[in-house]
């Protein structure tokens, strides 16, 4: 996944890209490339909202909803300049999943919860979320959607008589099946010739949106021929000519436990959708957008458009793009954007009904084969096993269970797999004895070049010393054969270091103090030297015990030994040269 560079010394400010912009001022001619744009993005925005509302198990004009009313908060309220929101593809499979489940109330509550929790993220600096999303993870669950968009529209894409599909991806194939025999060959003309003409119009033209000319082409042919498949009237009795009046609907304590996961999907995915098409539009156009602000506008617009009736929304990269190669700039384009779909809703909701079904299905075809990362998976094969493995879990759950378990187990098992990797390269080495084996003879830093006291042993830790490494230290302590009178724990290499690694040092401190061993600290950095203040180590060990280098550290060894050299039953303090 590629992370842009975020607005130097900006990115954390809540302001709207939109009136950076009004300050700013926008010429007469950007304000008429702007309007041009949003009328451009707004006809393209039709036929796929009204699609992706079908395929997600509501009505259509609930996605007409989604994108005049959150498409215009994006836009008013966004970090992005040039951001276009509203329902996307990423998010048919989890809205059709929580219908199927809670019904469009639970749906209603849970993109509202969503709504709240974006608007937190954002508040509280969570911007950044893209970065700790896995490559593997985003194109294992992207193309997992893409696979179950392109089966759930065989019922349409056929014509299949059938009154409900279900929401398991198996059960759906065995339905599929078993009404296989009822299938419409003009409903497979329309559908297939609806995606041929969106494939081939782009050798045509580009200035005018292939998604309106397969529809038209698809509404004229069904319309004029009178062909015998289902049409937005036939099936849903039309689309309104209105906004509904916003409403909250029904809450209960009981729904709020039960939508709290689907919820946490709807703005995770959100904010996954939003900051890359973000960044995507700031790859384009060489800007930096406010992801905070993003994060922000996507809240409040996830909070309004259930009131309206609509369906979870975000940031569309498709659309952005459109938007940016029309020649939009400024907010002014997406806003003009939603109040076109206005518009359209107003004056043209009657010739809306005549839409036919198998024309969105086809639609939703090539929006599936282009969302399909199939490179990208691809490429992923060829990956080390863990990413492999990271992707096709995704990917499966995605298809077999849901997303919701794909996101969280995605991110959960890449971050497991991180951890395990930055454990096997922390190591922790007990060097007194292996020089030629532990160290590079070209560091000057080496402890073969140095004379270590007898009774000193010195032990290393590379890496970070955190949880997943502290098992590997206590397993090389066990090398130290002898018990010696000090020990030296040269920390040069560790650059952080967490509670289990604090908790393993305070281990070994206990077991010097029982066995009369001094613990002295070599080369602490800034960060673990912090920690080891702030829980009350370093005074349990004593700063004069905290050297900065192994020279100070083997000094201090020595004036620890001289009180036991004294002792005329101990060792004698013979130097001896390692090598």
């Amino acid at each position: 996944m590629a992370v842009g560079s975020y607005e130097p010394g900006h990115a954390r400010r809540l302001e709207p890209k939109l009136l950076t912009v009004l300050r700013e001022g926008v010429s007469a001619g950007q304000l008429g490339r702007d309007v041009v744009a949003g009328l451009v993005v707004g006809v393209v925005a039709l036929p796929l909202a009204i699609a992706f509302a079908i395929a997600s198990g509501v009505k259509p004009e609930q996605g007409l909803y989604t994108a005049i009313v959150a498409g215009f908060l994006i836009s008013a309220l966004g970090g992005s300049r040039v951001q276009i929101g509203g329902p996307t593809g990423a998010f048919i499979v989890l809205v059709y999943d929580i219908v199927q489940r809670h019904g469009v109330d639970g749906l209603a509550i849970a993109t509202l919860m969503a709504g709240v929790l974006l608007v937190v993220m954002g508040l509280v600096r969570l911007g950044t979320i893209i970065q700790f999303v896995p490559f593997p993870v985003t194109v294992g669950f992207t193309a997992g959607i893409a696979l179950v968009i392109a089966v759930s529209q065989v019922r349409d894409l056929l014509g299949l008589q059938m009154a409900e599909v279900p929401a398991d991806f198996v059960a759906k194939l065995a339905a599929y099946a078993r009404h296989l025999h009822t299938w419409n060959p003009w409903a497979l003309a329309v559908g297939g010739g609806t995606a041929l003409v969106m494939a081939l119009w782009s050798r045509v033209t580009h200035r005018v949106p292939s998604p309106l000319v397969a529809l038209i082409a698809a509404t004229l042919a069904v319309t004029l021929l009178d062909l015998p498949v289902d049409t937005i009237g036939t099936r849903f009795g039309g689309v309104p000519d209105t906004l509904p009046r916003p409403a909250l609907p029904v809450v209960e304590w009981a729904d709020l436990r039960e939508l709290a996961s689907p919820a946490i999907a709807i703005a995770l995915l959100a904010a996954i959708e939003s900051l890359l098409s973000a960044v995507v539009a700031d790859g384009m156009l060489e800007t930096r957008h406010r992801p905070n602000m993003e994060l922000v506008a996507q809240g409040f617009a996830n909070v309004a458009s259930p009131l309206f009736g609509g369906i979870p929304a975000t940031g569309a990269i498709a659309r952005t793009a459109t938007n940016v190669r029309s020649g939009g700039r400024t907010p002014i384009a997406g806003i003009v954007h939603a109040v076109t779909l206005l518009g359209i809703l107003l004056f043209f909701a009657d010739q809306a009904a005549a839409i036919p079904i198998p024309a969105l299905a086809g639609i939703l075809l090539v929006v599936a084969w282009n969302m399909s990362e199939r490179h990208h998976f691809a490429h992923l094969l060829r990956s080390p096993r863990s990413d492999v493995a990271v992707l096709l879990v995704t990917f499966a759950l995605t298809v077999f269970v849901d997303l919701t378990a794909a996101l969280q187990v995605g991110v959960v098992l890449a971050a497991l797999l991180f951890m395990r990797r930055m454990a096997e390269l922390s190591e922790s080495r007990y060097v007194t004895d292996m020089l030629s084996e532990a160290e590079d003879p070209e560091d000057p830093l080496a402890l073969s070049r140095r004379t270590v006291p007898r009774g000193v042993e010195v032990f290393e830790v590379r890496g970070a010393f955190f949880f997943g490494a502290a098992a590997r230290f206590r397993e090389a302590l066990e090398q130290v054969d002898r018990q010696p009178k000090v020990l030296i724990l040269r920390l040069r290499h560790v650059l952080a270091i967490d509670a289990t690694g604090l908790r393993a040092v305070a281990l070994l401190l206990d077991e010097c103090r029982r066995k009369g061993t001094a613990l002295v600290l070599s080369g602490v950095h800034a960060q673990p030297l912090a920690a080891l203040e702030r829980s009350g180590l370093l005074e349990r060990i004593g700063a004069e015990n905290a050297l900065p280098d192994i020279d100070s550290a083997l000094a201090r060894a020595a004036e620890l030994l001289r009180p036991a050299a004294a002792n005329p039953g101990d060792d004698e303090a013979d130097a001896r040269a390692a090598s």
